[in-house]
């Protein structure tokens, strides 16, 4: 099973923009991820032509499962 962190940042222009880490630690540590998400707006580092990041809108733990079919 593949796990994904997921953060989700409003952007200046009013949309959304999504920042994902692989293979998170868990259990997720919340104070540590808000100011982990903070210190992503702070430091300005992603360029997006939507305009920067501006808020935290939320956070979470997707995980996929991938299952291969044999063909024929």
């Amino acid at each position: 099973m593949a796990k994904t962190l997921e953060m989700s940042f409003s952007t200046v222009d009013g949309k959304t923009a999504k920042v994902s880490i692989e293979n998170p630690n868990e259990p997720v540590d919340q104070v540590a991820l808000a100011a982990a998400m903070d210190a992503i707006i702070a430091a300005n580092v992603f360029y997006r032509a939507g305009g920067d990041l501006a808020g935290k809108l939320g956070a979470r733990v997707v995980e996929r499962n991938v299952v291969d079919v044999v063909l024929g």
